[in-house]
């Protein structure tokens, strides 16, 4: 797996829907990684991709540059799809890309893209399932039952279908795979592990992705197949870019992130090299597990120094 240090920036005007993205990104064909060779990776759905600024985008171009033989790009939101899909082919001419819009949480749609990946390589290795949605910004007692169930569908519904209909895929087998195997990865948040880093309706679905990769990495035991969370904490997307330029515009952008130990905010190149890491031979022994990637935010309860009262 390449171990460059070069962040992928992503600070273009067009930034893409900044309350819903939906994408998946596929791997079908051998994605290698430096341990091994000869351990080939094939299909990753990557859900998310369609905004300029988001973590699909990032992690889209990480697999192809580090090996993935083909990659299925999907969103909700179809705007920017072609651009990445070009973008990609100018950087990785070998890398075959497919783009695809649907909704991560129609279950017909998810299961097309894996059907699709499957007819045309014969094996899927990785699904990242990386569709979300803020919902409203409220207090809970302003939430209609209709907006808190709209977020949970996007963002809990999506990752139960990616591994419905992921996980079986990744176990077939064949002469160039002969024995099952695969890795899932969700996206949840630190608003899933702990309070008061987003809304009612958002955290709880949040915290629902972690539990379904728990429960999942136990009902998929002995298949070969891991499950594991990502949990980003403050990180500049299309989700967030309000806030990045509220900041910019008030001259404060120094201050984001400052609760954190490293005391500033992430990229989205940053999350996505955990999403190759999680999605490679190199993370093997690693299932079943909530990765915060968050600057340290929750290591600790955060306090500003002489006001603890």
């Amino acid at each position: 797996m390449a171990r460059s240090r070069r962040f992928i920036e992503l600070r273009p005007a067009d930034r893409g829907s900044p309350t819903r993205w939906s994408s998946s990104l596929v791997f079908p064909l051998p994605f290698k990684t430096s341990r091994d060779k000869s351990k080939p990776r094939n299909a990753d759905p990557l859900q998310g991709a369609n905004s300029i600024l988001g973590i699909g985008r990032a992690s889209a171009h990480q697999f192809a540059e580090n090996g993935a033989k083909a990659v299925y790009i999907c969103d909700y939101d179809a705007t920017n799809l072609e651009a990445h899909k070009r973008e990609i082919n100018a950087l990785w001419p070998q890398v075959e890309v497919h783009t695809r819009q649907f909704d991560a949480a129609d279950e017909a749609a998810v299961k097309a893209v894996v059907d699709d990946a499957m007819a045309r390589y014969g094996r899927l290795d990785v699904f990242f399932a990386n569709a979300g949605t803020v919902g409203p910004h409220a207090l809970f007692t302003d939430i209609s039952a209709a907006d808190f169930m709209d977020v949970l569908r996007v963002n809990s519904l999506s990752v139960f279908l990616a591994a419905k209909h992921g996980a079986p895929a990744m176990q077939k087998t064949s002469a160039a795979k002969p024995a099952p195997l695969g890795s899932i990865i969700v996206t949840a948040s630190v608003a899933g592990l702990r309070s008061n880093a987003g809304s009612t309706p958002y955290s709880a679905s949040k915290a629902a992705v972690v539990s379904m990769a728990q429960t999942v990495a136990y009902q998929l035991a002995g298949t070969g197949v891991r499950v594991n969370a990502l949990c980003p904490g403050l990180i500049e997307t299309g989700m967030t870019a309000m806030v990045f330029d509220a900041a910019r515009a008030r001259g404060t952008q120094g201050k984001i992130g400052q609760l954190n130990p490293l005391k500033r905010a992430g990229h989205a190149d940053e999350i996505a090299r955990v999403a190759l890491f999680l999605g490679s031979d190199e993370s093997s022994y690693v299932n079943g597990q909530a990765w915060a990637v968050d600057g340290g935010l929750s290591a600790g309860h955060p306090y500003v120094p002489g006001r603890l009262g």
